[in-house]
C-alpha cells in the first residue's frame, strides 16, 4: 500500500469548501461573528468549524479576542491557499453550470409512431409551458429504431409500444392502450354477427405495420404467428388510410381510431380468445435516469397517465 493510500484521500486531509470560505470571510471582515452572519450560520457554528479545521490541519489559524479575530501567521498562509482553492471551485461551478445550461437547452426525443402521432404533441405543448427555452427534436420510428437511437446516444428519452423492454434500456409504464381490428364498412367482416376467433385473425392476410414496430410485436406475441401481410406499411396513418380505402382488415391502436369509428368510416371487429392490451413505456439507457428536460417530460407523461 502506498503512503498516499495509508494517509487517505484528499477529502480526509483538506478542509471542505465551506470551512475555507469561512476562513476567507474572517480574514476579510476581521470578525468571526460578522463572517458567520455573512455566510448565514450562527457564531457558535462558525467557531466550531474553525476549531475543526485547526485540528484537521494541526495548526492554529485564528486568534480570538474581545476586539475581534486575527489570523495567525499560519492562518494567513492557509488563507492564501484557500483563496486559490475557492477561486478554482468557483470556476468549476461556472463550467458545470454551462454544461447544465447546454443540456437543458435541448431535448432529443425518440418515439414509436402511435405515441409520436397521438400522445406526444400534447406532452410537448405542456413541456413548452414549463421550459419555453428548450428546443425539442423528435425522431419518430418503430420501437426497434427508438431503442437503437437511445443506445447510440442520439436521443435523451424514448417511448415504445412493444410487449417487452428492449435490451440495454430501463423503462417505466406511462399508459396502456388497446389494439383493435377494423375494416371498411364494405368488408364482409363488418356484417358478421359473431366475433372473430383468434385463429381466423391469425390466418387472414392483414394490413400491417413493418417488423420491429410495437403494434406488430404485440400482435405477433398475442397470436403466435401471422399470415403473410396483405400490405406492410411503415406508419399508423398509412395503415389506417389503406383500411379506409377498403383494401382489407387492419389492426391499429384505439388511440388512432376515435374519429373514424365515431363516423362509421371504419368498423370495429370483435375478436374472441386474444388479449390485445399493451403497455406504453418511456425508456432510457440502463443506469442513466433522465435529467433536466427529459426528466420533466417523463413527469408530464406519468401525470397525464395518472389523470386519465
Amino acid at each position: 500500500m502506498s503512503e498516499r493510500e495509508e494517509r487517505g484521500g484528499l477529502g480526509h486531509r483538506v478542509p471542505d469548501l465551506g470551512a475555507l470560505e469561512l476562513l476567507l470571510a474572517v480574514a476579510r471582515l476581521g470578525s468571526l461573528g460578522r463572517a458567520a452572519r455573512e455566510l448565514g450560520i450562527t457564531q457558535p457554528a462558525a467557531s466550531s468549524r474553525i476549531r475543526s479545521m485547526e485540528r484537521q490541519l494541526g495548526v492554529a489559524l485564528v486568534d480570538r479576542s474581545p476586539r475581534g479575530s486575527r489570523l495567525t501567521d499560519a492562518g494567513a498562509l492557509v488563507t492564501d491557499w484557500a483563496r486559490r482553492i475557492v477561486e478554482a471551485a468557483e470556476a468549476f461551478d461556472v463550467g458545470a453550470q454551462a454544461l447544465r445550461d447546454r443540456r437543458d437547452s435541448r431535448l432529443r426525443v425518440a418515439a414509436s409512431m402511435t405515441i409520436a402521432e397521438y400522445l406526444l404533441p400534447g406532452w410537448l405543448i405542456a413541456l413548452r409551458a414549463e421550459r419555453p427555452d428548450t428546443a425539442v427534436s423528435l425522431l419518430a420510428g418503430n420501437s426497434t429504431v427508438v431503442a437503437e437511437r437511445l443506445l447510440a446516444d442520439e436521443a435523451d428519452l424514448g417511448f415504445v409500444e412493444g410487449p417487452t423492454v428492449p435490451a440495454g434500456l430501463d423503462a417505466v409504464v406511462i399508459a396502456h392502450d388497446h389494439l383493435i381490428v377494423v375494416t371498411a364498412p364494405s368488408h364482409p367482416w363488418a356484417r358478421r354477427r359473431k366475433p372473430l376467433e383468434a385463429a381466423e385473425l391469425a390466418s387472414t392476410p392483414l394490413i400491417l405495420r413493418e417488423k420491429g414496430s410495437g403494434t406488430r410485436q404485440v400482435l405477433e406475441a398475442a397470436l403466435g404467428s401471422l399470415a403473410r401481410p396483405l400490405i406492410e406499411l411503415s406508419s399508423t396513418t398509412a395503415v389506417k388510410s389503406s383500411a379506409l380505402s377498403g383494401a382489407g382488415p387492419a389492426v391499429l391502436s384505439e388511440l388512432a381510431l376515435g374519429e373514424e369509428l365515431s363516423a362509421r368510416r371504419l368498423v370495429r371487429i370483435p375478436v374472441d380468445g386474444v388479449h390485445l392490451r399493451r403497455a406504453l413505456r418511456a425508456v432510457w439507457p440502463t443506469g442513466h435516469r433522465p435529467a433536466g428536460p427529459a426528466r420533466d417530460l417523463l413527469g408530464l407523461t406519468r401525470g397525464a397517465a395518472a389523470g386519465a
